[in-house]
């Protein structure tokens, strides 16, 4: 429970594929004034997962601070966007507000529904090696992979279709209009071999009045378990500086 004498409650937010104790060795990091709740989703579709969110806020008793990983840091984004008046800050790490060119985001659904439909046929220990490829973990060490795999092993695969379809980058609408509305204070954070996303999070920076983008050094896309210390370090001087 939140008291009078604690910050923020931070609710992490775990990104496609992953279970909430992806964010295990941040959260042990905080010091006690930053109690945490690590959200371990039940619901495998956008809406459901947005309720999720809410939900998880609004148990804590008191102000939350939002911290999501790739598809849950744009999960988060939507969910501060939908009702920012729950949340007293926003972390994101390695997210976008989403594709904002129609035809580029066209083209990610297509991507996007040919990839959840093959994930359909296949058994989940196929899917979890073929992920486990992506160039965009390229950087990831073999023991960062293998202590990942018990936790995508444990993923449906019919799950994993309907989240694809429903909270892809292709299908949710973009939101980089609506940051401006957002007065809350909002860290955008990136891998410094993520450049990507590094130059998401500098435009989600400039867009939200209240913005900040940071780098974690030494590490790629899933900088929260590469890099779990200068992580720590980078969300708790964000939340002394902009919520203490």
């Amino acid at each position: 429970m939140h008291s009078d004498s604690s910050g923020p409650t931070v609710v992490f937010v775990p990104g496609f594929m992953q279970p909430a104790e992806a964010w295990r060795e941040v959260a042990r990091r905080l010091p006690q004034r930053y109690p945490s709740v690590l959200l371990d989703h039940r619901e495998h579709e956008r809406e459901g997962r947005l309720a999720e969110i809410a939900a998880a806020a609004g148990k804590v008793g008191g102000p939350a601070v939002l911290c999501g990983y790739s598809l849950g840091g744009r999960l988060a984004l939507h969910a501060a966007v939908r009702d920012p008046d729950r949340y007293a800050g926003l972390v994101v790490l390695g997210s976008s507000a989403g594709i904002a060119e129609p035809t580029a985001r066209a083209a990610r659904a297509e991507a996007d529904e040919k990839l959840a439909a093959w994930m359909e046929t296949q058994p989940i220990e196929e899917i979890v090696a073929i992920w486990e490829r992506q160039p965009l973990f390229a950087d990831q060490t073999d023991k960062l992979v293998e202590a990942q795999r018990p936790g995508r092993l444990d993923q449906d695969p019919r799950s994993l279709a309907l989240l694809l379809r429903t909270a892809g980058q292709g299908t949710m609408e973009p939101i980089w209009g609506r940051l401006a509305t957002l007065d809350i204070p909002i860290l955008a954070l990136a891998g410094a071999r993520d450049e990507r996303y590094r130059r998401a999070s500098r435009k989600i920076a400039a867009e939200a009045p209240n913005g900040y983008a940071a780098v974690v050094e030494h590490a790629g896309h899933a900088a929260h378990l590469q890099r779990p210390d200068d992580f720590a370090d980078a969300l708790v001087a964000f939340l002394d500086d902009r919520l203490s």
